[in-house]
């Protein structure tokens, strides 16, 4: 869920779309959805989502997902509408899950799940691997440290996942864990998008003659 200044909360694009964004690629294109007036709450805007979703489109495709503090949805319906296999939206608010539920439906897909609670609680459970991660955690957080060591100690991450992740530009770039990379990074507002990859999973050495 993005928390960003108050006074651009709830607007998209250059239209000024109040408590509305739009499905801006794939089968759901142009496809306007609303979202509830939950304080601090303002997805993504279209510039960084195509920007985002440039940078993934050769991931997202089949892709298992995972929407993190994800407030109105719109990275996660963008992924579904793009051809991901799933998407697990994660948010604290329950109106905020109950209008994503509502999208899922009315765009007849069951292919969304919908976890209320924070994102270290559901991170901490441990389930299954996931190939795209989209965190948007609040910007007077320091969040990206820990979240990398989360997704990447449980077990969250398959193979060549990528993760986005949204900070502010005025803190500058995100620390990241020791082996995480920044692939990708882009500037709009005081929105740094950045696109990591993890560490490569350490691989055990077949064992010598003498070991044996």
């Amino acid at each position: 869920m993005s928390r960003k200044s108050p006074a651009g909360r709830g607007r998209q694009g250059r239209g000024g779309l109040r408590n509305r964004f739009r499905i801006i690629g794939g089968q759901w294109r142009s496809r306007v959805l609303s979202f509830p007036p939950v304080p601090g709450l303002r997805p993504t805007p279209d510039r960084i989502r195509e920007t985002v979703f440039n940078w993934l489109a050769m991931q997202i495709p089949g892709a298992r997902c995972l929407d993190l503090f994800c407030g109105s949805g719109a990275l996660g319906l963008e992924a579904l509408s793009r051809g991901a296999a799933s998407v697990v939206f994660v948010d604290k608010s329950e109106p905020a899950l109950a209008s994503i539920r509502e999208h899922l439906s009315l765009l007849g897909s069951d292919s969304g799940r919908c976890e209320r609670g924070s994102a270290r609680q559901f991170l901490s459970r441990g389930s299954g691997k996931v190939d795209v991660v989209f965190a948007d955690p609040p910007f007077d957080q320091e969040w990206a440290a820990e979240l990398c060591t989360l997704l990447h100690q449980g077990g969250w991450l398959a193979p060549g996942a990528r993760v986005y992740l949204e900070t502010s530009a005025s803190r500058g770039e995100p620390e990241l864990p020791p082996g995480w990379q920044v692939l990708r990074s882009s500037r709009a507002g005081d929105v740094l998008a950045s696109l990591l990859s993890p560490p490569e999973p350490e691989t055990q050495q077949e064992p010598t003659d003498q070991e044996l």
